[in-house]
C-alpha cells in the first residue's frame, strides 16, 4: 500500500504539544502501513521528531466574530492542501488508541466517519474520518458561498460536512464497535459509576472523549461536571503513552 497520512490539529492552548506527541505514539503502535504524521498547528513547540507541521490554512472568510465550532477542520477537504496526497485519516487530539487501525485504511469508503451517537438523521462525530485527499471540494467552496447561512443551519462543522457528503452519497460510518465515546460505552450509570471504573468496550480501537472528561482528567476520576461520576480509570495509561 502506498503511504498514507495521518492528520491532526492543534490550536490555541486547549491541548499542550504533550497531546499531539501522545497520539503520534499511538500510531505508530497500532498502524504497520508507512505513513507520514502530520499536525496543522500555530504552535509547534515541545513536538516529538518525525511530526510534520504545517500552519493551520486560512479560511477565506472572516468568521472570528462567531462562535468557535471547530470549522477549521473543513479546511482538510480543500483542493490543494499543502503536498499531501492519498488517503487521509483525522485523528481528533482527544481519543486513546487500543488497537490496530490498519483496518481503517483498508476498508472500503469514499468518506468515512463515526455515526454520531445522539443523533439519528446520519451526522457523523468527525473525531476520526477517512477521505482521500484533494476530493470534495465542494464542501469548503460551499462553506465560502454560503458561510452565514450554513452556520445558522448547522450546529457546527461535523453536521454541515455530513449533510454535504450525504447529499453526495459519499458518506458512509465506521463499524459501529471500532470508535466508541469514553462517556457512552465506558462509564457506567450511577449508582454503579460510584465504585465501578469505567471498563474498554468489546472490539473498541478508538475511544473518543468528545467534550469532557479528557484522556489526563480521566485517569484521575474527574468527570468535568459536578453531576457526573468517574472513578479513576487507571487502564488509560496503559494505551495515553
Amino acid at each position: 500500500m502506498e503511504k498514507v497520512n495521518i492528520l491532526c490539529m492543534k490550536w490555541g492552548k486547549k491541548y499542550p504539544a504533550d497531546y499531539v506527541n501522545r497520539l503520534q505514539s499511538m500510531v505508530a503502535r497500532n498502524l504497520s502501513i508507512p505513513h507520514r504524521f502530520i499536525c496543522f498547528t500555530d504552535d509547534s513547540e515541545g513536538f516529538n521528531t518525525g511530526i510534520e507541521t504545517f500552519p493551520i490554512p486560512t479560511l477565506p472568510v472572516d468568521i472570528s466574530n462567531t462562535p468557535e465550532r471547530c470549522w477549521t477542520k473543513i479546511l482538510t477537504f480543500s483542493e490543494n492542501l499543502y503536498d499531501i496526497q492519498g488517503k487521509c485519516l483525522y485523528l481528533d487530539l482527544d481519543i486513546l488508541i487500543l488497537d490496530s487501525i490498519d483496518e481503517l485504511f483498508t476498508v472500503e469508503g469514499d468518506v468515512i466517519i463515526i455515526r454520531d451517537w445522539s443523533k439519528h438523521d446520519g451526522t457523523g462525530n468527525s473525531s476520526v474520518y477517512r477521505f482521500e485527499a484533494g476530493s470534495h471540494p465542494e464542501v469548503l467552496r460551499e462553506f465560502v458561498e454560503r458561510w452565514p447561512q450554513v452556520m445558522k443551519d448547522h450546529r457546527n462543522e461535523q453536521e454541515y460536512v455530513s449533510s454535504v457528503l450525504l447529499r453526495e452519497g459519499a458518506l458512509t460510518y465506521w463499524p459501529e464497535k471500532w470508535c466508541r465515546s469514553f462517556k457512552r460505552h465506558c462509564c457506567h450509570s450511577l449508582p454503579k459509576s460510584l465504585f465501578s471504573m469505567p471498563r474498554i468496550p468489546e472490539g473498541a480501537r478508538i475511544i473518543v472523549f468528545h467534550g469532557r472528561p479528557n484522556p489526563h482528567e480521566a485517569i484521575r476520576g474527574e468527570s468535568g461536571f459536578w453531576y457526573r461520576s468517574v472513578r479513576p480509570t487507571t487502564w488509560i495509561n496503559d494505551y495515553w503513552k
